[in-house]
């Protein structure tokens, strides 16, 4: 009597009595969750109460293009003088008033924030600026924040920063972002773009107008009569007060006491904070604030829910924890291999790529050749084309779209491997075009085979030749790296060159027969039909193994 059980032997216990259970708090979770997406679905009550938000607005762009200095203008605020060099340290949150209506602005440092919030399933951005630097053009992290802006499926907004300078041309902006598919409304378009100065103030007004309009058009509802749900944008540990978390609330209203779960961690509000640092009671959709009183840092991307009582907190959080060991136990990785099934289940429609090749010409006939890969199950999306080795920001995009890296002639930027592994994204290097476009073709048929990697197991170099009966030779080798097992599939290699493949005949230390020799290790070795040795010769041991995703 009393004893606590988990989830799994209850629902043994109720099966055999014919009971289907479904587990309290998922169904809890689920629901908050549901409810959070603005004016999406609920029941008539929900829909009643819907009342219109603040936009939530991210600026995107290049380094040094002025993304902190036009919200500092925005704002009448000096955040960049208060960060290191100038360049934006950490994710904020701000609000301001313009004809007294309200916008929220996400302070990021760069695409990678917004797209690694994104990964962890969480949408934030209502709307995206995109700055560019009238004197500089459209640069390749302005190509990346276009792609990731996209791939997140957010209204974009142009911002052609640094009109007061001298050597300012917004028309070759406007000419290089159509060369995106971006084309402007003064070229017939439907893309906002706005001639700014952050440093004189020029055009600033008319870029809030533009933003409430798309806000208008987007139609942004939010209930503030039910408990809230939101986002965390950033978390922090203060040495005095301990975990704080910046969050984002999106459907009801947060209050001092109310026991929130945000991803494993929960707590009680026991103090709010808004962005200009005063203490308030209360946050309404679409405004940021600053929580004391959760028992661990949350990650930013995790969705805060409030929750009834402590019990029930604690107990989701928990739920949470176990569920998190358990995928990282079982590994989630979507590989081309899991597409496949998919695609043929009915389950997805598109493959979403990330491409990379060696250069910028590499890009575009790889990316012309994936794109004309149509079939009646699906169809190529790339979400990024780029030169260069794959870089962490691939990574982030690719698992926050559901995506593959596929990579022509380049390799990984340091670190990049555990980072994948991490998150769960396949890296597929090739280095013919043909191989690519078979094994995208296959997948969208639904008939690719596992790939298979060659894994070398050692290698021996020939010493001396012992001729034997009827003109066969046997190797006299020493082991310079890993082992050489008898029966081993064998490449004879000369000066790097490859001159044979085929299997060991026979396998000898001294004269014995031996299962395998080791590194370091003297040995004679007899190779089926081929005896063309030359003292200096390789002798790799090798297998196919299926790759590891």
């Amino acid at each position: 009597m009393n004893q606590v059980i988990d989830h799994e032997v209850a629902s043994l216990v109720t099966a055999a009595y014919g009971i289907r259970t479904r587990v309290a708090e998922q169904v809890a979770e689920t629901g908050a969750l549901n409810s959070s997406t603005a004016g999406a679905t609920g029941n008539a009550e929900e829909q009643n109460g819907l009342e219109a938000r603040p936009p939530v607005v991210t600026i995107l762009g290049h380094v040094d293009h002025g993304k902190t200095s036009l919200l500092d203008s925005i704002r009448n605020a000096h955040v960049a003088d208060r960060e290191i060099g100038g360049i934006t340290q950490h994710i904020g949150a701000y609000q301001v008033d313009y004809e007294g209506q309200k916008i929220t602005f996400l302070d990021t440092p760069g695409h990678e924030a917004f797209t690694s919030i994104r990964s962890r399933g969480a949408r934030v951005t209502d709307i995206a600026i995109l700055v560019v630097a009238a004197d500089d053009g459209i640069m390749p992290q302005t190509e990346e924040a276009i792609d990731h802006a996209r791939a997140a499926e957010v209204p974009i907004v142009v911002a052609i920063n640094k009109m007061d300078l001298p050597g300012a041309d917004p028309e070759r902006v406007k000419r290089q972002l159509s060369q995106h598919n971006l084309l402007v409304e003064d070229w017939g378009g439907d893309i906002i773009s706005v001639p700014v100065s952050a440093r004189t103030g020029e055009g600033i007004n008319e870029l809030l107008e533009n933003l409430l309009i798309v806000a208008e058009i987007s139609e942004l509802k939010a209930n503030p009569h039910r408990p809230a749900s939101g986002v965390v944008i950033e978390a922090k540990l203060d040495r005095k007060r301990g975990p704080m978390a910046t969050v984002l609330v999106q459907s009801g209203t947060l209050s001092v006491g109310d026991h929130v779960v945000a991803g494993t961690s929960w707590g009680r509000v026991k103090a709010i904070t808004n962005d200009r640092g005063s203490t308030i009671k209360e946050v309404v959709p679409g405004a940021p604030a600053e929580l004391l009183g959760f028992g661990a840092l949350p990650e930013a991307g995790d969705v805060m829910t409030v929750m009834p009582n402590e019990k029930t907190a604690r107990a989701l959080a928990q739920e949470r924890e176990r569920a998190k060991a358990s995928q990282q136990s079982q590994g989630r990785a979507l590989t081309l291999e899991e597409v496949v099934k998919q695609i043929d289940a009915g389950d997805i429609k598109e493959l979403n790529l990330v491409l990379k090749a060696d250069v910028q010409g590499s890009v575009e006939a790889v990316r012309q050749s994936l794109e004309r890969l149509t079939e009646a199950e699906a169809r190529v999306r790339i979400l990024h084309a780029g030169s260069g080795n794959v870089t962490e920001s691939d990574i982030l995009l690719a698992s926050a779209s559901d995506a593959i890296i596929v990579g022509f002639s380049v390799g990984n930027a340091i670190g990049v491997e555990r980072v994948a592994e991490r998150m769960g994204v396949e890296i597929r290097h090739y280095g013919i075009i043909y191989q690519m476009i078979d094994d995208i073709r296959l997948a969208l048929h639904g008939m690719l085979e596992p790939a298979y990697t060659d894994v070398i197991i050692g290698q021996a170099e020939v010493r001396e030749i012992f001729a034997s009966r009827r003109s066969v030779k046997i190797a006299g080798c020493r082991v310079v790296d890993g082992r050489i097992p008898r029966g081993a599939s064998i490449r004879v290699l000369r000066e790097g060159e490859v001159l044979e493949e085929t299997n060991i005949a026979s396998l000898r230390h001294f004269r014995d027969e031996a299962n395998e020799v080791t590194n370091g290790m003297d040995c004679g070795i007899l190779l089926e039909d081929y005896y063309d040795f030359e003292i200096g010769d390789i002798l790799q041991a090798h297998r196919q193994e299926r790759s590891q995703r």
